[in-house]
């Protein structure tokens, strides 16, 4: 049984004097149980969506002792539709399991309209014990019992609701045929692909039919949906786009591969196609040119070129798309894409930058735009520049270095470290002796990480630069410089009379070598009068891991700067010896939360396991963002209380820490962990199973034989999670799992194996899916294995 929750939702705040008397009152009368059950349900009509919410929570929390009184009424008050659907709602919602059994004889009232409720119910409640109520409910003679019946099958879920919704595609009744060819694509079973695709030659159902096809998520309705593109009018060929989009989004949710859709896309799409998908684009809108670009790239043809190219004026997300299916085209389409880089607009250059080719043979289009007037495309012309990993490119990115737009000059100045060149030392040396101090200090930078010898004098100089960052970066950069005198001439300025000169010493002794003389200067630092530099020296000494500073940084946590207690606790957890783990003890009990969180990951780092009891009381704690550090810090332990404390961590409140837990549990190889992993992904209204799915499709033996394990005891809903987690690691062991489920696993379990071979294609699995189809001893096993090896 699963049924829907309030748990999640936000309650309704109440501020008003006469809603909060009424919110009393719904309380007073749940608290008396089943005899204020008459006046709970009496208050089920007022106007007021909140209170209203308020007394059906109240009737679902107190269970079974309300369910036949609400269903009385539900029988009796058929006057006021605000009442009937709060009723069905405090139904579908009831705590108690006698509201299922109470739904299922509501099912044979003389009323349809009660009918129809009781499906609605079931259906909400996702019973698998109405589904035989709900399979004959769907033949109902009442078309609105039968598509209320229909629809509730499809939130149920699961292989048995497969054959009566293919009847009711079949029947071709209008009103029970549409209702269920959605209902049947999201089912996402293989034997929905034939039903439906027999609709596409009726005019009557071909657009709902194909859109049914691209809920499938299955590459067995790749080829139905493609011969839509080359035959169909205008709008038959956008819809056709927009399913296989879907089509190939759905799969890729389920199975994390592309390739069985693109290749039956290949297979069964070719040039007249891709003249039909052009020519059916006027008038398309945004969604389905966006869609269409990535048809038209996955299907390589020279011939979409011009279309995709036109597209590129679209708007930016379509212009995205384009230049993605460019990129894909590869050769055909480069001359087009470095004409249209050169003499397009900002926003055209903007689309095509991030899909330029890394094979590039000149960059002069690209270098262009380091010259466009947007600062954004300036930025993605130095990305792309440093990703075409061509030296040339150096000179030309100089051009920008001193840019007036912060994030140019930075990713100019990555593009230069990242490619080096023979020309970078003179350019940076001219750089530096610039009038401009942007360019100056970005010279500076560059000069620094290369660590050229040849700018001592010129980072000495500019010590007494009138702009004081770049006296800053010339600092930063003297660590770098292997020559006595750049360490020598940062003591000098570790004492200087201005603070900020003094911090920035302290901070770039730090990235330097350690010895001696530098840690004495880093502790006389510690009891510096300027906060900052305290707060330098404090971090250099942690990163020169220099254990015997470890009481002189300790004396700094109770520093009156904030941030310096922060750093002394951050510096402790990097060094080493007992004294550093006493004092780090006591600071994650600290009452500020800034240095407990930093005291907390530095107990994480240590793994001793006399931590374990301070870091999961703090997973317990009040603060969100306190857990989320405890949880992080739990993470590297192994020890058995860790899982449980993951696993409570990732049903938390907070939707960072709950995320945090999935992956660190993710992280673990452990069978253990995998089959939390696969409860967590089988709770109802699981707002993270996306995230969890992902985890479980994290590769390890232990994860698979958890896996396999977990598929003994799992039903209909279940199994498709596990069999998909399994598909989506693309390895030979966790194809030979699947293979081996085929044959060993409950029938739940080889039901879901089927739609999860098909997705990864091979001699192998066509044979054991041939085999099965004729010796399963499921018949529902067998058909399921026979509507794929049809295909």
């Amino acid at each position: 049984m699963t049924t829907m929750t309030f748990g999640s939702e936000p309650r309704p705040r109440f501020t008003s004097g006469p809603d909060r008397e009424a919110l009393d009152r719904v309380r007073e009368r749940a608290a008396r149980g089943a005899e204020g059950i008459g006046e709970l349900i009496d208050s089920l009509g007022q106007p007021s969506w909140a209170l209203r919410r308020e007394v059906v929570r109240a009737l679902a929390e107190l269970g079974d002792v309300a369910v036949d009184p609400l269903v009385r009424a539900l029988v009796s008050r058929r006057d006021d539709e605000t009442t009937v659907a709060a009723l069905v709602d405090a139904l579908a919602a009831s705590r108690g399991r006698a509201a299922e059994r109470a739904a299922v004889e509501l099912a044979e009232h003389p009323n349809p309209a009660v009918v129809v409720d009781a499906a609605v119910i079931l259906g909400r409640r996702r019973a698998r014990s109405g589904i035989d109520t709900l399979v004959r409910l769907s033949r109902h003679g009442d078309d609105n019992v039968a598509v209320a019946a229909l629809e509730a099958l499809g939130h149920v879920g699961g292989r048995a609701v497969i054959d009566p919704l293919i009847e009711a595609v079949r029947t071709r009744s209008f009103f029970r045929t549409f209702p269920a060819i959605d209902v049947l694509g999201r089912t996402g079973d293989p034997r929905a692909v034939e039903p439906l695709a027999e609709l596409l030659d009726d005019s009557s159902y071909v657009f709902e039919a194909a859109r049914g096809l691209g809920r499938t998520g299955d590459p067995g309705a790749v080829a139905p949906l493609a011969r839509l593109l080359a035959r169909g009018s205008d709008t038959v060929v956008r819809v056709a786009c927009a399913a296989l989009g879907e089509l190939h989004t759905r799969h890729v949710q389920r199975f994390g591969d592309t390739g069985a859709v693109e290749e039956q896309l290949r297979e069964h799409a070719g040039e007249a196609a891709i003249r039909r998908i052009g020519e059916a684009l006027h008038g398309a809108g945004s969604a389905e040119q966006e869609t269409a670009c990535w048809l038209l790239g996955v299907l390589e043809g020279e011939a979409a070129v011009p279309t995709l190219t036109a597209l590129l004026e679209g708007p930016p997300r379509v212009a995205r798309a384009a230049a993605v299916a460019l990129q894909r085209i590869g050769r055909a389409a480069a001359q087009a894409m470095m004409t249209t880089l050169a003499e397009g607009g900002s926003e055209v250059r903007k689309a095509l930058l991030p899909a330029v080719p890394e094979r590039l043979q000149g960059i002069d289009a690209v270098a262009a735009c380091l010259d466009d007037p947007d600062a954004s495309v300036r930025a993605a012309a130095c990305e792309t520049l440093a990703r075409l990993s061509n030296p040339a490119a150096v000179r030309p990115l100089f051009r920008v270095l001193g840019d007036p737009d912060p994030r140019v000059a930075q990713r100019a100045t990555a593009a230069i470290q990242s490619l080096g060149s023979a020309e970078t030392e003179r350019l940076a040396l001219r750089a530096a002796r610039s009038g401009d101090a942007r360019l100056r200090r970005a010279a500076f930078r560059v000069l620094g990480y290369f660590g050229y010898s040849s700018a001592l004098d010129l980072f000495l100089e500019a010590l007494d630069d009138d702009d004081q960052r770049t006296a800053d970066a010339a600092i930063q950069g003297l660590a770098f410089i292997d020559d006595p005198r750049a360490v020598e001439c940062l003591f000098t300025t570790s004492k200087h009379p201005e603070p900020r000169m003094r911090a920035a010493a302290m901070r770039a002794l730090g990235s330097g070598r350690g010895d001696l003389r530098v840690s004495s200067h880093l502790l006389r630092g510690l009891g510096d009068e300027d906060g900052w530099v305290r707060y330098y020296a404090c971090q250099s000494l942690g990163k020169l891991g220099f254990a015997p500073a470890a009481e002189a940084i300790a004396g700094l946590l109770d520093d009156p700067a904030g941030q310096v207690r922060v750093a002394a606790v951050e510096a402790l957890a990097q060094l080493s010896g007992a004294g550093a783990r006493e004092h780090l003890e006591r600071a994650a009990r600290s009452a500020e939360p800034d240095v407990q969180r930093a005291a907390l990951l530095g107990l994480g780092l240590s793994r001793r396991p006399e931590h374990l009891g301070v870091l999961t009381a703090a997973a317990r704690g009040p603060d969100a963002a306190t857990r989320l550090v405890a949880v992080s810090a739990l993470s590297g332990f192994s020890a058995p209380e860790v899982l449980d404390a993951l696993d409570r961590a990732a049903h938390d409140e907070d939707e960072n820490v709950r995320n945090a837990a999935v992956a660190f549990l993710a992280a673990r190889p452990d069978t253990e962990a995998t089959a939390r992993l696969v409860r967590l992904a089988m709770e109802p209204h699981q707002d993270d199973s996306g995230a969890i799915c992902d985890a479980l499709a994290k590769y390890s033996p232990e994860r698979v034989r958890g896996l396999l394990q977990a598929l003994r005891w799992a039903d209909d809903e279940q199994a498709p999670v596990i069999t998909n987690a399994l598909a989506r690691m693309h390895r030979p062991e966790s194809r030979q799992a699947l293979l081996e489920a085929l044959r060993t696993a409950p029938v739940a379990g080889r039901k879901a194996v089927v739609a999860s071979l098909a997705s990864l294609r091979g001699h192998d699995v066509d044979e054991a899916l041939a085999i099965a189809a004729e010796t399963d001893p499921d018949p529902e096993v067998r058909r399921v294995c026979a509507a794929v090896s049809r295909r």
